[in-house]
């Protein structure tokens, strides 16, 4: 059964959602955060399947998170590393974790937390407004209509209304 596509959604977070498509996409990024770059190592660290991890990996190459860099001739083996665009996905991971710290460690206590390196301290991700860096929240937010969202949809009234405020 094929899965409906977003890539072309007028919608950030689907067309994200696309590129990940599941569960694992989002480990593998994170475990090349972790600093793995290895096949193997992906592979033995996430337990997942090798034609999987194929897959995931050549979907994150295809995209431009992810590059090849041959480490071995005979027979050629690759690193996978991290881009511009790879990397910057690290605060969708970050803040993922955060919220997931919160919400569902239990009385363990978190198992995984960032120590910031500039300053040295433990800290939890947050989104902050980019222009005056005041915390954001869902209740001091809205969303309305990019530049990039179809007229032909824009002027539909759900749509309208949906992005009234």
């Amino acid at each position: 059964m094929r899965r409906t596509s977003f890539a072309n959604w007028p919608c950030s977070i689907a067309r994200t959602m696309d590129l990940l498509g599941d569960w694992w996409t989002p480990l593998v990024l994170r475990e090349a955060f972790y600093g793995i770059k290895r096949f193997d190592v992906f592979q033995q660290e996430l337990g997942i399947a090798r034609n999987t991890l194929t897959d995931r990996l050549r979907r994150l190459v295809d995209e431009g998170l992810m590059e090849k860099r041959a480490y071995q001739n005979e027979p050629v083996r690759y690193d996978y590393v991290l881009t511009e665009k790879g990397r910057d996905f690290f605060g969708v991971l970050a803040v993922m974790n955060s919220w997931g710290n919160r919400w569902l460690s239990g009385d363990a206590g978190a198992p995984v937390v960032f120590e910031h390196d500039r300053c040295g301290h433990e800290s939890e991700a947050e989104v902050v407004c980019g222009h005056c860096k005041e915390p954001m929240s869902a209740a001091d937010t809205h969303a309305r209509l990019g530049p990039g969202y179809p007229a032909r949809l824009a002027e539909r009234p759900d749509i309208k209304d949906r992005f009234s405020r």
